[in-house]
């Protein structure tokens, strides 16, 4: 029956994009439609920013294989497990189809960990149509950590290349844990993807969880890139998504291991200095968080909206699984509070959400608050949407 609903709506989705214009660029637009007005708050805000997104762009359209694409697109099978939407599933295999051959081949070299990050939807895929070809193109990420390089203890590097070499990065822990515990359970190969998971978020969070609870935003075991410390290795400071990342992963992977996992106590742990962090750090007049966390007063520095979707999601889910004190639950609703009200709808009726980040390097205070505040870019589009199926229906 499913995979009829899903044949279905692969026709219906033709029909439909087919009178879409295909826009000449996959980023979405930095600047807000003219005279938004607040949406009321009653609103399926899933479904209003999944139908704006592919109102807006084609799965051909929409872009290459990356991970903001990734995130945005897991988000809608978030809203799609919801709401039943067969087209939200069918968007999804249209895109992933433009990658993986009938035969599993997939063209990609998986030499960074921000290009594993779309294979949960090649997990996804395999578990909603039963097609082997998904198993195989996913086994490819599996088998790449083989032989992929890390540090001295254990960690993955955050790309191979010369740039990346012997990087830590806190971003780096979403790209592949949650593909990897979700991989294991789908293909019966948890004993190794739960271990290796735990001790990724454990060697990250070892290195880079400062005394205040929060993580900079990468390391360097040689000490060699222009940011790093000479004495720590550590960036200089806590970039706000970077550490979004990380507090999603730790979730997701605490959700998805045994109780008796050797490295759950310490995850435990991690994550519960990190939420007495961001509570700390929380904005107390918008419930959002800062670009740069721990510098708010500063009067360049602005909140940002894809990391507060971010921590407003682990603190509920971690409030809500009983990892972290109940209080929790009352930060992430003032933070949901906060986002909501970076969400306006356009003359044209499609929803808009502002202030977010575009991807960004490691840096120095003046390099994260001068990026660039864009709207409806990706990064923003998924964490938005995670956080919504989270927290919409409290």
């Amino acid at each position: 029956m499913r995979r009829r609903r899903l044949r279905a709506a692969l026709t219906a989705l033709a029909l439909t994009t087919a009178g879409l214009a295909a826009l000449p660029a996959a980023v979405p637009p930095a600047v807000a439609a003219p005279a938004p007005h607040r949406p009321a708050a009653a609103r399926d805000w899933s479904t209003a920013v999944v139908d704006s997104t592919t109102a807006r762009y084609t799965p051909t359209s929409i872009g290459g294989w990356s991970y903001p694409v990734g995130l945005y697109l897991y988000g809608q099978y978030l809203t799609y497990r919801r709401t039943h939407d067969a087209r939200y599933l069918a968007y999804i295999k249209s895109y992933v189809d433009r990658f993986v051959k009938s035969d599993g081949f997939i063209g990609q070299s998986f030499n960074s960990l921000d290009s594993m990050q779309a294979g949960r939807l090649l997990v996804i895929l395999h578990h909603e149509t039963g097609q082997d070809r998904y198993r195989k193109a996913a086994k490819k990420i599996r088998d790449r950590l083989a032989t992929y390089p890390r540090t001295s203890d254990g960690g993955f590097w955050h790309a191979d290349n010369s740039s990346r070499a012997h990087q830590l990065w806190a971003d780096g822990v979403y790209m592949v844990n949650p593909f990897l515990v979700e991989y294991g359970r789908e293909f019966g190969d948890s004993a190794y993807t739960d271990d290796e998971a735990a001790r990724q978020l454990a060697v990250y969070g070892g290195r880079l969880q400062a005394a205040n609870g929060l993580l900079k935003h990468a390391y360097d075991e040689s000490r060699t890139a222009s940011w790093a410390d000479p004495r720590t290795g550590l960036a200089p400071e806590h970039w706000c998504r970077a550490v979004g990342w990380y507090s999603m992963a730790i979730v997701n992977v605490l959700d998805a291991i045994p109780a008796d996992q050797p490295r759950r106590p310490r995850l435990l742990g991690i994550l519960r200095r990190l939420a007495a962090g961001l509570e700390r750090y929380q904005d107390p007049s918008s419930g959002r968080w800062f670009q740069v966390m721990d510098k708010g007063s500063r009067s360049d520095d602005w909140t940002e909206t894809s990391c507060s979707s971010m921590f407003t999601y682990a603190l509920s889910r971690g409030a809500r699984q009983g990892y972290l004190d109940p209080h929790y639950a009352a930060v992430a609703r003032r933070g949901y509070e906060g986002v909501l009200a970076k969400v306006s709808v356009g003359a044209d009726g499609r929803t808009n959400l502002a202030d977010i980040s575009v991807g960004t390097n490691v840096g120095d205070y003046a390099y994260y608050a001068a990026r660039t505040r864009a709207t409806n870019d990706f990064h923003g589009l998924g964490a938005f949407l995670i956080m919504n199926e989270q927290l919409q229906g409290d």
